[in-house]
């Protein structure tokens, strides 16, 4: 019987308390999301160039 009232208790949570985004929030959210992906993928590329160009350095100089 837990285990009914739980599920009723859930199904009842996510239809009358909790506030669903609309399909305009959601697709905003999600190009927020593509882009911030993208900046952090770039930063990220950036780096490991930079990190590799300098390892080259120090090996040459060894």
């Amino acid at each position: 019987m837990k285990i009914k009232g739980y599920l009723k208790e859930a199904y009842t949570e996510l239809v009358k308390k909790v506030t669903w985004p609309s399909w305009s929030e959601l697709q905003n959210s999600a190009i927020v999301v593509m882009i911030a992906s993208f900046i952090i993928a770039v930063v990220v590329y950036l780096m490991d160039i930079s990190f590799s160009f300098i390892m080259e350095q120090i090996y040459k100089m060894v």
